[in-house]
């Protein structure tokens, strides 16, 4: 299948990069390279851009679609992994950071990725395919009140008891093994009424399995902190998010390095030493405009914040 992609909130992130010709930028998910497309576009012959991505697949397409621009260079590996990438290649500081934390379009629609409920697949959804722990594994292997806690911490899922337990019931017949098992089973454990009525009820909990196979919110606040660090002055770091629990983790990390002191407000004299470390570009967080939401629904949910390193 053919890698789409529809860069989310394109001209917002170029704009929120403001990108020098002469600039050090990351992409730290590159996906299907539609934003990096339009960084590199901008870059003179002393910029550099560095794509990382966990999806082997992302990598390589990337690689196709950016061959004419040989200041570009490409790293298979997670995100939260590119500020000691870098280091260890002798970079010390960066102009610009962008990081996409949504699933692609690519990983979505194919069935064989097991990422949606709306294709019929093995239960996989691993980012990185080279990784051996899958949403089989979470799904067959987890207790019961681990499950339970997932569906609650990272679906945010209401419903999380009565769908562990069908859960559980069910692969104590036999494993469960399909995306399409798995929605039939989560199913069960809603009114007909509400399946038919508003449908997608199988989200939030495949959301939750997809966020604990990748680990995508752990070490998540220290990444930002650490890749704010690692700006230059005047650098600016670019976070899509597509659900509330990254959302928090962004808006939070940004909002304290953007706080000087953090000491009681009855102490007479700073003793906490906490000193900003920048500015919010844009106090709320960006959007998709309504012209962006007719050609890519899947904008609906992204959240674009900025933040400018002092």
């Amino acid at each position: 299948m053919e890698f789409k992609h529809i860069p989310v909130l394109l001209n917002e992130v170029i704009e929120g990069l403001n990108i020098s010709p002469s600039g050090v930028f990351i992409d730290g998910t590159v996906g299907g390279a539609g934003h990096s497309l339009e960084i590199a576009k901008k870059l003179g012959k002393n910029g550099k851009l560095f794509c990382f991505d966990r999806d082997e697949i992302a990598i390589k397409t990337s690689k196709e679609r950016l061959e004419s621009f040989d200041n570009v260079s490409f790293v298979h590996d997670n995100f939260k992994n590119a500020v000691k990438d870098l280091k260890e290649m002798g970079i010390t500081q960066v102009d610009g950071i962008l990081l996409d934390l949504g699933v692609s379009s690519h990983q979505i629609d194919e069935g064989e990725r097991g990422f949606s409920f709306l294709h019929n697949g093995p239960l996989d959804m691993r980012m990185d395919k080279n990784q051996k722990f899958s949403a089989f594994n979470v799904v067959n292997e987890y207790p019961l009140e681990k499950l339970i806690e997932i569906l609650y911490k990272y679906g945010e899922e209401s419903n999380a008891k009565n769908i562990a337990r069908k859960i559980v019931e069910a692969r104590k017949k036999e494993a469960i093994e399909t995306t399409e098992e798995l929605k039939d089973i989560v199913e069960t454990a809603f009114p007909k009424k509400i399946i038919y009525g508003k449908g997608g009820v199988c989200k939030k909990t495949f959301q939750a399995i997809r966020i604990e196979v990748n680990g995508e919110l752990a070490g998540l606040e220290d990444c930002i902190k650490e890749m704010i660090d690692f700006l230059a002055p005047k650098g600016r770091i670019c976070i899509i998010s597509f659900h509330s629990l990254e959302d928090r983790i962004v808006k939070d990390a940004f909002k304290e390095a953007s706080t000087g002191c953090i000491c009681p407000p009855k102490t007479p004299i700073c003793i906490c030493g906490h000193k900003e470390k920048g500015k919010l570009v844009a106090r709320k967080p960006i959007i998709a405009s309504s012209e962006e939401l007719k050609f890519n629904p899947r904008s609906s949910s992204a959240k674009l914040r900025v933040f400018e390193k002092i």
